[in-house]
């Protein structure tokens, strides 16, 4: 065959493009249609993760009139687009959920007496209330000063109140004729009652 042939230019060692997108994609999905259908277009509402294959051309038609929504009154398209905020997924106000609403109705609070709870954190089956929760730690410097009014550890906020004021009463120089010899304790102790109270020791149970 002569190089100058009108034959030489239709001789194809490889197919044209067209062909070789019909041989990796379906045929278009639009109805007559027989090219590749090389874009995916979605089905719609109700059959979401499901696509038509298109062509280019077609693709383009099917956008334009493509509505999600469609057959849906306004309603039902409000109602959809609330619940797609939180994913289309159930909720439940703050401290409640579906199982424990089934269980108990309104409140949703229900003790569970197979939970473990060994510190007494959650209290008892009866109702323990806070009452029942382990003291709190005791601070280095809040033990000194308890020391130093003469109580231990435990003591209650009302037994530092109550030795408080024993100390004060006696060691003031009113109750001792005026001498300033238990001056030095006295302010001590005011120190230290001062700082309890500070400190929040005494408005709490320990």
């Amino acid at each position: 065959m002569k190089l100058g042939s009108k034959y030489f230019d239709s001789v194809r060692v490889k197919p044209d493009k067209d062909r070789r997108q019909r041989d990796r994609h379906p045929v278009c999905a639009w109805p007559g249609c027989s090219a590749a259908g090389t874009h995916r277009a979605p089905r719609g509402r109700q059959f979401e993760g499901q696509y038509l294959n298109l062509c280019l051309e077609h693709v383009r038609e099917y956008n334009k009139d493509y509505n999600f929504f469609q057959g849906l009154d306004d309603a039902a398209v409000s109602s959809f687009q609330k619940d797609a905020v939180t994913g289309h997924r159930p909720t439940w106000r703050l401290g409640e959920n579906s199982w424990a609403a089934s269980k108990t109705g309104k409140s949703g609070l229900r003790h569970n007496a197979n939970h473990k709870d060994p510190f007494g954190l959650f209290g008892d089956a009866r109702g323990a209330n806070r009452s029942t929760r382990p003291a709190r730690t005791v601070r280095n410097a809040e033990l000194k000063a308890l020391h130093c009014l003469g109580l231990e550890e435990g003591a209650a906020p009302d037994q530092v109140k109550t030795r408080y004021k024993a100390l004060v009463k006696r060691l003031h120089p009113d109750a001792n004729g005026g001498s300033r010899d238990n001056e030095d304790k006295l302010k001590e102790v005011i120190q230290a009652y001062d700082y309890l109270c500070n400190s929040g020791f005494c408005q709490t149970q320990v």
